[in-house]
């Protein structure tokens, strides 16, 4: 028996390591080029930002010329492709995908239009990855935020958060909530509630791998949803929040949450929750960890 060589490829991603630095990389650049041939986007203008605000991706073509001229284009292909390339190594992506994933069954021209533009962004960024560093010990450290009632189809608050180890993110999301949040306040707490969620689990996962852990650091940029989750204070304002979300609480207490304040420019989850602007949108992946392999 003999020790074998460094894995250079592991479930579709590939492996890039520095040992002398200590620093390893993940990407999947081999399948985004595979990507941007196979939709002609191969030689397409790149963009530096996936989507903006003047994309009014909530409108669905009624008149039924347009829908069937619609009907040939290869929309839940590419939107397909796009998933697979966000899972495990461009949480960059899960924003805008989670957008364009919704208009599945009835598209128009503009979101077509928006799909192409996550692929010109991809030719522009298609060396990203992401970086970890080799740390004696470290901790899970998460990120979370939301974005009130900004679905314009049905008022419902989008959920993003990010979980980081060894300076790299492991596991993220950005997803509409199931239920219409009444404030900015109580969104951000239904979105502290799924990250605690979630947090258990990673922490078990990591327990399983050797890494000693204690509380998992969760950041949010609301102060009121912290002091909520901190005090279990019982007033008008709360008593309609469904019970589910109010999990946290007893985690905080038991010191197996560990919420901290953080400044809304310094929130990495923010990008997985709306669309910002170009510097605060490159920010967030400097803060990730998310750089050129």
């Amino acid at each position: 028996m003999k020790d074998l060589g460094a894995a250079k490829k592991i479930l579709g991603m590939e492996i890039r390591r520095k040992r002398s630095s200590r620093k390893l990389w993940l990407s999947r650049k081999g399948y985004i080029k595979k990507v941007l041939e196979r939709f002609d986007m191969a030689n397409a203008k790149p963009v530096s930002i996936l989507l903006a605000n003047h994309f009014n991706l909530y409108q669905s073509p009624k008149c039924e010329v347009k829908i069937r001229g619609m009907e040939q284009v290869p929309y839940a292909s590419a939107v397909g492709c796009l998933m697979y390339a966000m899972v495990c190594t461009r949480p960059d992506l899960a924003q805008a995908v989670i957008q364009i994933s919704k208009y599945m069954a009835n598209l128009g021209r503009e979101h077509w239009n928006a799909v192409k533009l996550v692929l010109r962004y991809l030719k522009g960024t298609t060396e990203y990855g992401l970086m970890f560093r080799g740390q004696k010990c470290g901790s899970v450290v998460a990120y979370v935020d939301s974005d009130y009632a900004e679905d314009l189809d049905n008022r419902r608050s989008t959920t993003g958060y990010v979980f980081t180890l060894a300076g790299g993110p492991i596991c993220w999301r950005s997803v509409l909530q199931y239920v219409v949040a009444l404030s900015t306040m109580e969104a951000e707490y239904m979105a502290l509630g799924d990250a605690a969620k979630e947090a258990l689990w990673v922490q078990g996962l990591v327990t399983e791998l050797g890494v000693e852990q204690g509380g998992v650091q969760l950041h949010c940029d609301s102060q009121d949803a912290i002091f909520l989750a901190k005090n279990q204070v019982y007033h008008s304002r709360t008593k309609h929040i469904h019970m589910r979300f109010h999990k946290i609480r007893e985690l905080v207490a038991s010191g197996e949450i560990i919420l901290e304040k953080v400044h809304t420019s310094e929130n990495a989850a923010d990008m997985l929750t709306k669309v910002v602007t170009a510097e605060k949108f490159k920010h967030c992946l400097e803060l990730l960890h998310v750089f050129q392999c």
